[in-house]
């Protein structure tokens, strides 16, 4: 098995992810896909969603095994947050 490593650099890998999100995903996602994980292989555009992380980047990697993956959540602005406010809770 090889080890898959970056061919972008993070700020590419950003790009790219979020242009083929804007592009692609979200025209095709539908009501029911809100808040499932959505794996992208920057290079091909092809994704794989599920409501776990693992699993969509699993059935993407099957797809093709030397996907470079941006993982995103449907309907969010990230995959995950960090801490448990929000920064409106903090402007109060």
């Amino acid at each position: 098995m090889s080890i898959l490593r970056p061919r972008h650099s993070k700020e590419e890998f950003a790009r790219r992810g979020e242009e083929i999100y804007d592009r692609v995903v979200r025209p095709a996602l539908k009501p029911e896909d809100s808040g499932k994980f959505v794996a992208i292989d920057i290079e091909s555009a092809s994704y794989a969603i599920d409501k776990s992380d693992y699993a969509a980047t699993e059935q993407l990697l099957r797809q093709n095994p030397d996907a470079q993956i941006w993982l995103m959540r449907a309907g969010e602005k990230a995959a995950y947050h960090i801490g448990g406010r929000t920064f409106s809770e903090y402007t109060k």
